[in-house]
């Protein structure tokens, strides 16, 4: 793969868009490994806090004492003290097989959090492993160990700490393993270099995921899928700066058939998003590279957040079935066409009641479509408007005239309470 192409995208597009949203000065020189870094940053950023924290959240000094000594703990019932140890990072958990002889076989079969930063000397306290630094090959063989030596089933796996491409034959036999002994959530991430390693279609054999989030690979084939496999119980899937093609995307979300809550951040250039899915009810999109959006059947979906989207080309979104559709944004009237086709002679929205748009305010071209984005939310109730850096040469404003002469907007009138303005 080229290394001054990113999942599509140039280099130096990418990154200027990347340090313009983190805050950096666009025109900041970067070698490399700073460009794989700030990738890293906001993978980090979006994926999860694991459930378990290697800090205490009580000191040890303020636990009460047992003045007799007793050990009562030990008595609880298995189910009562596996339910403890499952609430402990891996390393902990393994370790109360020292407290008494009755604690030993218990960690072996309490759904374990494995979250590998949390077997670095440091606890991962430092944050995330600079790209160039050292593997941490301690940390990826102390994985493989606990992986073999538990029974089952994990609680969460958090891998975002090893260069798969180093260990392929590590990544592979966790997957087999995952699978075998059942995993409900799974934080999978590959730290750089190459940005578009492939994920084999074991994943798709993860009957027990309820929680995904991928960061930094390419999907698997969907020719290679088998064609029985599917994911029963995902009900929250993140993609974050993952290289796929628009039926990779297609088939994920068909195999997911009570997917709720679903993240794309970052993804390969011009990805058109046809969205067919009878339980998600929330979908954010950010820093994504967008093609067409399609809204076809989706008669859950309550929120559609796209932000910091790109804005490069223009891209169509496309309203169908969507009749519990609450919050839309950001939409952006300069860069973007509006199209409504669900059920209505008027091309409206009616349920719409929250809605954000980026707004170009110097170039008069964008500002006179905003009237006819708000004529097709009638019952909307809040408006939040970012005024948008312009990225084109501002031309002449328009007047008051311009808004009287395209006559009342229904939303204006008999439904809106609130407005929001961003940066104006």
């Amino acid at each position: 793969m080229d290394q001054q192409v990113f999942l599509g995208v140039s280099w130096g597009n990418l990154l200027t868009y990347m340090k313009r949203n983190s805050g950096m000065d666009p025109d900041m020189d970067l070698d490399m490994g700073d460009y794989y870094n700030v990738v890293l940053s906001f993978v980090y950023d979006y994926i999860p806090d694991p459930p378990v924290s290697p800090t205490p959240t009580l000191p040890l000094s303020g636990l009460p004492r047992v003045p007799d000594g007793v050990d009562r703990i030990s008595c609880l019932p298995d189910k009562v003290l596996r339910n403890i140890v499952s609430r402990l990072p891996a390393k902990e958990a393994a370790r109360t097989a020292a407290l008494a002889s009755h604690w030993r076989p218990l960690w072996r079969s309490a759904p374990l959090a494995l979250v590998d930063s949390h077997l670095l000397p440091d606890g991962g306290a430092r944050g995330q492993l600079v790209f160039g630094g050292p593997s941490p090959r301690a940390v990826t063989a102390a994985v493989s160990r606990v992986m073999a030596a538990h029974r089952g089933p994990f609680r969460c796996v958090h891998l975002t700490r090893t260069t798969m491409d180093e260990h392929r034959g590590e990544m592979a036999r966790w997957l087999d393993i995952l699978v075998a002994k059942g995993v409900q959530e799974l934080v999978f991430v590959n730290r750089p270099w190459p940005l578009d390693l492939r994920l084999p279609a074991t994943l798709f054999s993860y009957a027990s995921l309820t929680r995904l989030y991928l960061g930094i690979w390419r999907l698997p084939d969907s020719a290679a899928v088998p064609r029985g496999a599917r994911f029963p119980n995902l009900r929250e899937l993140g993609l974050c700066m993952i290289a796929m093609k628009d039926r990779d995307l297609a088939l994920l979300l068909e195999r997911s058939p009570v997917l709720e809550f679903l993240l794309i951040m970052g993804c390969q250039i011009g990805v058109r998003l046809r969205l067919v899915s009878q339980s998600l009810r929330c979908l954010q999109l950010s820093m994504f590279f967008l093609g067409d959006m399609d809204v076809v059947d989706a008669p859950c979906l309550e929120r559609l957040f796209q932000y910091n989207t790109n804005k490069n080309r223009s891209s169509r979104i496309k309203i169908g079935q969507a009749p519990k559709l609450r919050v839309l944004g950001y939409l952006e009237p300069g860069g973007q066409e509006l199209i409504i086709v669900a059920g209505s002679k008027e091309s409206i929205v009616p349920s719409v009641q929250i809605l954000a748009m980026e707004v170009q305010f110097g170039v008069r071209s964008v500002v006179k479509k905003v009237p006819g984005f708000l004529r097709c939310f009638p019952n909307l109730e809040t408006l939040h408007v970012q005024s948008h850096h312009i990225s084109e040469e501002p031309t002449r404003k328009v007047n008051v005239k311009f808004w009287l002469q395209g006559g009342p907007i229904k939303c204006v009138v008999e439904s809106m309470r609130k407005v929001f303005l961003y940066e104006f």
